[in-house]
Protein backbone atom coordinates (compact mmCIF):
# COMPACT_ATOMS: atom_id res chain seq x y z
CA UNK A 1 0.00 0.00 0.00
CA UNK A 2 2.83 2.33 0.90
CA UNK A 3 4.53 1.51 -2.39
CA UNK A 4 1.35 2.33 -4.32
CA UNK A 5 1.14 5.69 -2.54
CA UNK A 6 4.77 6.43 -3.44
CA UNK A 7 4.14 5.58 -7.10
CA UNK A 8 1.04 7.78 -7.18
CA UNK A 9 2.90 10.63 -5.54
CA UNK A 10 5.78 10.26 -8.00
CA UNK A 11 3.44 10.35 -10.98
CA UNK A 12 1.73 13.40 -9.55
CA UNK A 13 5.05 15.22 -9.21
CA UNK A 14 6.10 14.30 -12.73
CA UNK A 15 2.82 15.55 -14.18
CA UNK A 16 3.00 18.74 -12.14
CA UNK A 17 6.57 19.47 -13.19
CA UNK A 18 5.81 18.64 -16.81
CA UNK A 19 2.79 20.92 -16.72
CA UNK A 20 4.88 23.79 -15.28
CA UNK A 21 7.50 23.25 -17.92
CA UNK A 22 4.97 23.44 -20.72
CA UNK A 23 3.30 26.48 -19.20
CA UNK A 24 6.62 28.30 -18.93
CA UNK A 25 7.42 27.55 -22.55
CA UNK A 26 4.02 28.85 -23.69
CA UNK A 27 4.45 32.01 -21.61
CA UNK A 28 7.82 32.73 -23.16
CA UNK A 29 6.40 32.20 -26.61
CA UNK A 30 3.44 34.50 -26.06
CA UNK A 31 5.57 37.22 -24.52
CA UNK A 32 7.79 37.61 -27.55
CA UNK A 33 7.42 40.99 -29.27
CA UNK A 34 6.10 39.47 -32.50
CA UNK A 35 3.37 37.50 -30.73
CA UNK A 36 2.46 40.46 -28.57
CA UNK A 37 2.04 42.55 -31.68
CA UNK A 38 -0.40 40.01 -33.11
CA UNK A 39 -2.51 39.57 -29.99
CA UNK A 40 -2.41 42.78 -28.00
CA UNK A 41 -1.46 46.42 -27.74
CA UNK A 42 1.33 46.44 -25.18
CA UNK A 43 0.66 50.11 -24.44
CA UNK A 44 -3.02 49.52 -23.62
CA UNK A 45 -2.37 49.24 -19.88
CA UNK A 46 0.86 51.24 -19.79
CA UNK A 47 0.99 54.21 -17.44
CA UNK A 48 3.95 55.78 -19.24
CA UNK A 49 5.26 55.91 -22.81
CA UNK A 50 8.81 57.13 -23.40
CA UNK A 51 9.48 59.21 -26.51
CA UNK A 52 13.03 60.08 -27.58
CA UNK A 53 13.88 63.45 -29.11
CA UNK A 54 16.96 65.50 -30.02
CA UNK A 55 17.29 68.97 -28.57
CA UNK A 56 15.85 70.86 -25.64
CA UNK A 57 13.07 72.88 -27.28
CA UNK A 58 10.03 70.60 -27.32
CA UNK A 59 7.10 72.93 -26.64
CA UNK A 60 4.93 71.36 -29.33
CA UNK A 61 5.47 67.80 -28.13
CA UNK A 62 5.00 68.86 -24.51
CA UNK A 63 1.60 70.31 -25.39
CA UNK A 64 0.60 67.14 -27.24
CA UNK A 65 1.76 65.02 -24.30
CA UNK A 66 -0.19 67.11 -21.80
CA UNK A 67 -3.43 66.76 -23.77
CA UNK A 68 -2.90 63.03 -24.23
CA UNK A 69 -2.24 62.44 -20.53
CA UNK A 70 -5.25 64.50 -19.49
CA UNK A 71 -7.60 62.37 -21.60
CA UNK A 72 -6.01 58.92 -21.25
CA UNK A 73 -4.11 59.01 -17.96
CA UNK A 74 -0.97 57.85 -19.78
CA UNK A 75 2.14 59.96 -19.24
CA UNK A 76 4.33 60.73 -22.24
CA UNK A 77 7.88 60.99 -20.88
CA UNK A 78 10.15 63.02 -23.16
CA UNK A 79 13.72 61.68 -23.20
CA UNK A 80 16.29 64.00 -24.78
CA UNK A 81 19.41 62.89 -26.65
CA UNK A 82 22.41 64.88 -27.83
CA UNK A 83 23.01 63.34 -31.27
CA UNK A 84 21.12 61.67 -34.10
CA UNK A 85 22.29 58.10 -33.46
CA UNK A 86 21.18 57.70 -29.85
CA UNK A 87 17.36 57.87 -30.25
CA UNK A 88 17.23 54.95 -32.69
CA UNK A 89 19.70 52.93 -30.64
CA UNK A 90 17.56 53.50 -27.55
CA UNK A 91 14.38 52.62 -29.45
CA UNK A 92 15.81 49.43 -30.89
CA UNK A 93 17.11 48.31 -27.48
CA UNK A 94 13.80 49.03 -25.75
CA UNK A 95 15.05 51.89 -23.57
CA UNK A 96 12.36 54.11 -25.12
CA UNK A 97 9.07 53.24 -26.83
CA UNK A 98 8.93 55.71 -29.73
CA UNK A 99 10.98 58.63 -31.02
CA UNK A 100 10.39 61.86 -32.90
CA UNK A 101 13.51 63.46 -34.35
CA UNK A 102 14.23 62.05 -37.82
CA UNK A 103 12.94 62.28 -41.35
CA UNK A 104 11.94 59.42 -43.62
CA UNK A 105 15.21 59.26 -45.54
CA UNK A 106 17.29 59.20 -42.35
CA UNK A 107 15.26 56.26 -41.00
CA UNK A 108 15.48 54.39 -44.30
CA UNK A 109 19.27 54.70 -44.33
CA UNK A 110 19.55 53.88 -40.61
CA UNK A 111 17.57 50.66 -41.00
CA UNK A 112 19.73 49.59 -43.94
CA UNK A 113 23.04 50.26 -42.22
CA UNK A 114 22.04 48.90 -38.79
CA UNK A 115 19.76 46.06 -39.96
CA UNK A 116 16.92 47.29 -37.76
CA UNK A 117 13.14 47.23 -38.20
CA UNK A 118 12.09 50.66 -37.02
CA UNK A 119 8.98 52.00 -38.76
CA UNK A 120 7.08 55.25 -39.11
CA UNK A 121 3.73 55.47 -37.32
CA UNK A 122 2.91 58.98 -38.51
CA UNK A 123 4.16 62.13 -40.25
CA UNK A 124 4.87 65.25 -38.20
CA UNK A 125 6.51 68.17 -40.00
CA UNK A 126 8.95 69.31 -42.64
CA UNK A 127 11.92 71.15 -41.16
CA UNK A 128 13.95 72.85 -43.92
CA UNK A 129 17.73 72.67 -43.67
CA UNK A 130 19.50 76.00 -43.93
CA UNK A 131 22.86 77.71 -44.38
CA UNK A 132 23.81 80.01 -41.49
CA UNK A 133 26.63 82.44 -40.82
CA UNK A 134 27.68 84.92 -38.15
CA UNK A 135 29.89 86.76 -40.67
CA UNK A 136 27.88 87.28 -43.84
CA UNK A 137 24.26 87.97 -44.81
CA UNK A 138 24.05 86.29 -48.22
CA UNK A 139 25.54 83.17 -49.83
CA UNK A 140 26.87 85.40 -52.61
CA UNK A 141 29.31 86.83 -50.06
CA UNK A 142 31.04 83.47 -49.60
CA UNK A 143 34.62 83.89 -50.84
CA UNK A 144 37.17 81.69 -52.53
CA UNK A 145 38.63 79.13 -50.12
CA UNK A 146 36.06 79.70 -47.36
CA UNK A 147 35.31 76.91 -44.90
CA UNK A 148 31.79 75.49 -44.93
CA UNK A 149 30.61 73.02 -42.27
CA UNK A 150 28.08 70.27 -43.02
CA UNK A 151 26.68 67.35 -40.94
CA UNK A 152 28.83 64.23 -41.08
CA UNK A 153 26.10 61.57 -41.04
CA UNK A 154 25.52 60.11 -44.53
CA UNK A 155 21.89 61.19 -44.93
CA UNK A 156 22.14 64.77 -43.74
CA UNK A 157 25.59 65.15 -45.27
CA UNK A 158 24.17 64.30 -48.69
CA UNK A 159 21.21 66.60 -48.08
CA UNK A 160 23.62 69.42 -47.20
CA UNK A 161 25.59 68.94 -50.42
CA UNK A 162 22.40 69.20 -52.47
CA UNK A 163 21.54 72.36 -50.54
CA UNK A 164 24.95 73.86 -51.35
CA UNK A 165 24.30 72.99 -54.99
CA UNK A 166 20.89 74.69 -55.00
CA UNK A 167 22.58 77.75 -53.46
CA UNK A 168 24.90 77.86 -56.48
CA UNK A 169 28.08 77.06 -54.55
CA UNK A 170 28.95 73.61 -55.92
CA UNK A 171 27.76 71.03 -58.44
CA UNK A 172 27.28 67.38 -57.50
CA UNK A 173 26.48 64.08 -59.17
CA UNK A 174 23.13 62.41 -58.61
CA UNK A 175 19.66 63.49 -57.55
CA UNK A 176 18.06 64.44 -54.24
CA UNK A 177 17.99 61.41 -51.95
CA UNK A 178 21.08 59.75 -53.44
CA UNK A 179 23.78 58.77 -50.97
CA UNK A 180 26.38 61.21 -52.24
CA UNK A 181 29.57 62.23 -50.44
CA UNK A 182 32.31 64.82 -50.91
CA UNK A 183 33.69 62.54 -53.64
CA UNK A 184 30.58 63.28 -55.73
CA UNK A 185 31.32 67.00 -56.02
CA UNK A 186 31.84 67.70 -59.74
CA UNK A 187 32.53 71.42 -59.56
CA UNK A 188 33.73 73.58 -56.70
CA UNK A 189 34.43 76.93 -58.41
CA UNK A 190 35.21 78.76 -55.16
CA UNK A 191 37.48 75.99 -53.88
CA UNK A 192 35.43 75.77 -50.72
CA UNK A 193 36.83 73.70 -47.87
CA UNK A 194 33.89 71.57 -46.78
CA UNK A 195 34.28 70.32 -43.22
CA UNK A 196 32.19 67.43 -41.90
CA UNK A 197 31.03 67.72 -38.28
CA UNK A 198 28.58 65.92 -36.05
CA UNK A 199 25.20 67.57 -36.66
CA UNK A 200 25.12 68.77 -33.05
CA UNK A 201 28.36 70.71 -33.67
CA UNK A 202 27.38 72.52 -36.86
CA UNK A 203 25.82 75.45 -35.00
CA UNK A 204 28.38 75.49 -32.19
CA UNK A 205 31.26 75.90 -34.63
CA UNK A 206 29.91 78.87 -36.58
CA UNK A 207 32.74 81.05 -35.29
CA UNK A 208 35.26 78.70 -36.94
CA UNK A 209 33.78 78.72 -40.45
CA UNK A 210 32.39 81.15 -43.00
CA UNK A 211 29.04 79.34 -43.00
CA UNK A 212 27.48 76.16 -41.72
CA UNK A 213 24.70 73.92 -43.00
CA UNK A 214 22.47 73.24 -40.00
CA UNK A 215 19.41 71.07 -39.50
CA UNK A 216 16.35 73.02 -38.43
CA UNK A 217 16.11 71.50 -34.95
CA UNK A 218 19.75 72.22 -34.18
CA UNK A 219 19.35 75.76 -35.52
CA UNK A 220 16.32 76.42 -33.32
CA UNK A 221 18.18 75.05 -30.28
CA UNK A 222 20.99 77.51 -31.07
CA UNK A 223 18.51 80.39 -30.97
CA UNK A 224 17.95 80.84 -34.71
CA UNK A 225 14.65 81.36 -36.48
CA UNK A 226 15.31 79.55 -39.79
CA UNK A 227 13.04 81.72 -41.94
CA UNK A 228 14.67 84.87 -40.58
CA UNK A 229 18.26 83.98 -39.69
CA UNK A 230 19.44 81.59 -42.40
CA UNK A 231 21.30 83.05 -45.36
CA UNK A 232 19.82 80.31 -47.54
CA UNK A 233 16.95 77.91 -46.83
CA UNK A 234 15.64 74.78 -48.53
CA UNK A 235 12.58 75.25 -50.72
CA UNK A 236 9.80 73.70 -48.63
CA UNK A 237 7.54 73.43 -51.70
CA UNK A 238 9.99 71.32 -53.71
CA UNK A 239 8.37 67.85 -54.18
CA UNK A 240 11.83 66.27 -53.97
CA UNK A 241 11.97 67.32 -50.30
CA UNK A 242 9.11 64.95 -49.35
CA UNK A 243 11.71 62.38 -48.31
CA UNK A 244 12.70 64.77 -45.52
CA UNK A 245 9.30 64.83 -43.82
CA UNK A 246 9.82 64.11 -40.13
CA UNK A 247 8.05 61.20 -38.46
CA UNK A 248 7.19 59.51 -35.20
CA UNK A 249 8.89 56.10 -35.22
CA UNK A 250 8.35 52.85 -33.34
CA UNK A 251 9.59 49.28 -33.40
CA UNK A 252 7.96 47.15 -36.08
CA UNK A 253 6.07 45.02 -33.54
CA UNK A 254 4.30 48.15 -32.28
CA UNK A 255 3.24 49.56 -35.66
CA UNK A 256 -0.41 48.49 -35.20
CA UNK A 257 -0.73 49.74 -31.62
CA UNK A 258 -4.10 51.45 -31.16
CA UNK A 259 -2.60 53.53 -28.34
CA UNK A 260 0.11 54.91 -30.62
CA UNK A 261 -2.43 55.45 -33.39
CA UNK A 262 -4.59 57.43 -30.97
CA UNK A 263 -1.60 59.50 -29.82
CA UNK A 264 -0.52 60.31 -33.38
CA UNK A 265 -3.84 60.88 -35.14
CA UNK A 266 -5.99 62.36 -32.38
CA UNK A 267 -3.41 64.37 -30.44
CA UNK A 268 -0.39 65.15 -32.63
CA UNK A 269 -1.98 65.46 -36.07
CA UNK A 270 -4.54 68.10 -35.05
CA UNK A 271 -5.31 71.72 -35.84
CA UNK A 272 -4.16 72.71 -32.35
CA UNK A 273 -0.75 71.15 -32.96
CA UNK A 274 -0.55 72.75 -36.40
CA UNK A 275 -1.17 76.22 -34.96
CA UNK A 276 1.40 75.65 -32.22
CA UNK A 277 4.05 74.51 -34.72
CA UNK A 278 3.52 77.65 -36.77
CA UNK A 279 3.61 79.84 -33.66
CA UNK A 280 6.66 78.29 -32.00
CA UNK A 281 8.77 78.07 -35.18
CA UNK A 282 7.48 81.32 -36.71
CA UNK A 283 6.62 79.43 -39.87
CA UNK A 284 10.04 77.77 -40.17
CA UNK A 285 8.64 74.26 -39.77
CA UNK A 286 5.65 73.08 -41.76
CA UNK A 287 3.03 70.55 -40.57
CA UNK A 288 3.29 67.65 -43.00
CA UNK A 289 0.43 65.28 -42.25
CA UNK A 290 -2.59 64.93 -44.54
Amino acid sequence: MKNLKKIALGLSLVLTLTGCGNKKEDTNSNSSPSNQAKSEDRFADAKEIKIGVCGEKNEVLEDVAKRFEKDTGKKIKIVTFSDYNQPNEALNSGDIDINSFQHKKFLEDYNKSHKTDIVSVGDTLLAPMGIYSDKIKDVKEIKDGDKIAIPNDPTNGARALFLLQSAGLIEVEGKEGDAITLDNIKKNPKNLEIIELDASQTARNLTEVAASVINSGMAVDAGFIPTQDSIYLEDKDDPAKAIYVNIIAARKEDKDSKTLENFVKNYYQTDQTKKLIEKETKGSEIPAWK
